[in-house]
């Protein structure tokens, strides 16, 4: 019975504070008449159209036909434009690689050319015969014409080759298509090293602005020229006979490059594996570095489609397989793309297509939703202020009709709703009259309980506190006096350690002293022996001067012996042979002499160093003795201390034992203290709880009773301000 009333309170209480609020909160700035609040609402909801819902549909509507308009268009565009970017590169691609390929059976056939060359039995036999020959003689003269004309007639047999030379493996000219080459040596250039390197493989060279072979070029003309070098041989040798130059006019990779169409913008060209043109459309730029705005090493396959670093050019590429030179075909990326523009232009036009059908539309939708929104908002505020009298008419079955339809329905069930309440709330007061006056008079009585079980509580609960602190501390003490004990018998151990490695330090440091004493007279008896070597190599010093004087008074003996044995004529010979071999000797004496000198130097010189050195080690020596006896005193008297600090440790150890007995007779008094003080506060606990339940319930009750009576008449005034 009493939780169902507790319930019943409780539901009234909240429910008529959310309607107190509510209304509160509604009439806080209503005027006296609702008609003038709802219109000044409307008119500053009216204000801002931003946030109408017609509006804001309009706008979702508007971007999302334009938006996906935009974006389909765009990527419509797009991948269009990278199609047809791809495609023409795929095509561009596949015309440079048969354009490659040609180009590569071209090259090939100036190999096989050159191979022939080499193999010709007659002109092999021309050019050993020209090598037998003397340089500048009728019969060298005479054979190198004849090479000339073996030349001239492969020169003359292909019109794209500027013309056939013949070097030795030196340099010099040997004979060449073109006439005389001169006395010129080319032996230091790059493109010859390059071919004697190659070893009789074919060399490929890129293009020269000035030709090769500068007589040639002046006999021709200065016409532009890439060339083709191998190496002579010997079939049985196997040894050089001499260099082939086959100088290439240019044109042979131009009538090929022109036949390739770039489109508007685009350009072909061959660059070396270096990087240097080898052919471009620009003469300037022949056999200078590439402008192509990408490294060498991008070109890293057989052939392939590359870009620009800026992106602006499309480059499609084949690489020779007998030359490595890269046949390069340039285009312009927004030629390729130009016939995309036009999907970009009809995605501009449908879009502003889409734009004004989006306003139409947009337009009516606003229409249709936002303004019987606005109704129904104005007719809600009405309801807010408390008429609810009002009813909105459906006009439609659509979403917005079925809303109207669920707001009359919804304001019918609240004006049934008030009147019940009403009602209810004329009986709920008269009861919570009668209800509060019985919870005062229990409250009362549980009150003077409730403070007399509290006092009695609070003294044994004070004592249980103070016994089980005691208990703690004694217990605290205990577990110290322990960690003291185990402390105080570690510090003995350890003493009794730095005792004993003190004295074995005090051993030790007897012994370091000996043996300082010992290395300090050795120092001194090195010193002196040291002295002792100095005056030794001086003595040697002066005999080798002796003996210098005697080599060089032998010497002068010699030679006086020598010029008498030359008067006494062809008796003497035998003589001055002796003298000639004594004369040897003393050089050979005086030469040692003077290499003992140095190494005698020397000595002394070391031996002065080591005297200055000795010299300087000694006082340190002397330091060092005495910081070792002043160390040994130390450890003395540490092992002193040590002996009363152990004295000490064993005193404190006894008082130590004794106060732990002590406080182990305390702990278990104070345990039985708090055993008794603890069931005494359990006890009273709990018949202090028990009061103040009792307390708390008649409180409860008396404080229910008057939020129930306050809440019946907040909700009856409260519910008198609907109009039904």
């Amino acid at each position: 019975m009493k939780k169902t009333w507790s319930s019943l309170l409780d539901s009234l209480r909240h429910a008529g504070k959310t309607v107190q609020t509510k209304l509160a909160s509604r009439n806080s700035g209503a005027s006296s008449t609702g008609t003038g609040k709802i219109s000044g609402v409307s008119e500053g909801i009216r204000s801002n159209p931003l946030k109408s819902v017609g509006v804001k549909l309009f706008a979702i509507f508007f971007f999302c036909i334009v938006f996906f308009v935009l974006v389909v268009g765009m990527i419509s565009y797009t991948k269009s434009k990278d199609v047809i970017q791809n495609k023409v590169a795929d095509a561009s691609e596949q015309t440079i690689i048969q354009a490659g390929e040609k180009l590569d059976l071209i090259y090939s056939s100036y190999e096989d050319l050159s191979m022939q060359i080499m193999l010709n039995e007659d002109l092999r036999k021309l050019v050993t015969d020209i090598r037998a020959s003397e340089r500048n003689s009728y019969n060298y003269l005479e054979l190198s014409r004849q090479i000339g004309d073996k030349l001239n007639v492969y020169s003359f047999a292909n019109k794209n080759i500027k013309a056939v030379h013949l070097l030795t493996e030196t340099g010099d000219g040997i004979s060449s298509s073109s006439g005389n080459l001169g006395a010129t040596n080319r032996g230091d250039r790059d493109w010859f090293k390059k071919v004697l390197e190659a070893g009789g493989q074919s060399v490929w060279l890129e293009t020269s602005a000035k030709g090769f072979v500068e007589e040639s070029a002046a006999a021709v003309g200065t016409q532009t020229s890439f060339a083709l070098g191998r190496v002579l041989k010997s079939v049985t040798t196997s040894q050089i006979t001499g260099i082939l130059l086959v100088e290439i006019k240019l044109e042979v990779i131009g009538d090929q490059v022109k036949q390739i169409n770039m489109g508007e913008g685009g350009s072909t060209v061959v660059v070396s594996p270096g990087g240097n043109y080898i052919y471009t459309s620009d003469r300037e730029q022949l056999a200078k570095p590439h402008n192509l705005d990408i490294e060498m090493n991008a070109f890293d396959r057989v052939s392939g489609q590359l870009k620009t670093r800026d992106s602006q050019n499309q480059l499609v590429y084949y690489k020779s397989k007998l030359n490595n030179w890269f046949l390069i075909g340039s285009m312009p990326v927004n030629e390729l793309v130009k016939d995309a523009r036009v999907i970009f232009d009809i995605t501009l036009a449908m879009a502003f297509g889409a734009m004004l059908i989006a306003v139409v539309i947009g337009y009516m939708l606003a229409r249709m939703i936002g303004s019987p929104l606005i109704q129904l908002r104005n007719l809600m505020k009405e309801g807010e202020q408390g008429n609810l009298s009002v009813r909105m008419q459906a006009k439609g079955q659509d979403e917005i009709g079925q809303l109207s339809v669920s707001f009359n329905q919804m304001m019918e069930k609240i004006t049934q709703l008030v009147q019940q309440t009403n009602i209810s709330a004329q009986e709920v007061l008269g009861t919570a009259g009668e209800l509060s006056e019985a919870s005062k008079k229990t409250a009362m009585s549980a009150k003077d309980i409730a403070v007399a079980t509290e006092e009695i509580a609070s003294g044994a609960s004070s004592l249980a506190v103070e016994s089980e602190r005691g208990n703690e501390l004694t217990h605290a003490i205990g577990m110290q006096m322990k960690t003291v004990v185990e402390a105080n018998v570690i510090m003995g151990t350890a003493a009794g350690e730095v005792q004993s490695s003190s004295k074995q330090g005090i051993a030790y440091m007897d012994e370091l002293i000996g043996k300082t004493n010992e290395t300090e007279s050795m120092t001194r008896s090195m010193v002196e022996k040291v002295d002792n070597l100095k005056e030794s190599t001086r003595s040697i010093v002066k005999i080798l001067d002796v003996l210098g004087n005697i080599s060089k008074q032998t010497n002068i003996l010699s030679l006086n012996a020598t010029i008498e044995a030359a008067r006494a004529g062809a008796a003497g010979k035998g003589f001055m042979v002796v003298a000639d071999e004594i004369r040897k000797l003393a050089d050979q004496s005086r030469q040692s002499i003077a290499i003992v000198g140095q190494i005698t130097e020397k000595i002394q010189k070391e031996i002065e160093e080591t005297v200055n050195v000795l010299s300087k080690a000694y006082p340190i020596f002397q330091e060092q003795i005495s910081s070792v006896k002043e160390a040994d005193e130390i450890f003395k008297q540490v092992d002193q201390q040590m002996g009363g600090f152990i004295e000490r440790l064993s005193e404190v150890t006894e008082s130590i034992s004794q106060l732990e007995t002590s406080q182990v007779v305390l702990n278990e008094s104070m345990t039985n203290v708090s055993a008794v003080a603890e069931e005494s506060s359990a006890t009273s606990q709990e018949v202090a709880s028990l009061s103040t339940e009792q307390l708390n319930i008649s409180n409860g009750l008396v404080n229910l009773s008057d939020k129930l009576e306050e809440l019946s008449k907040s909700l009856q005034e409260s519910l008198s301000k609907f109009r039904v």
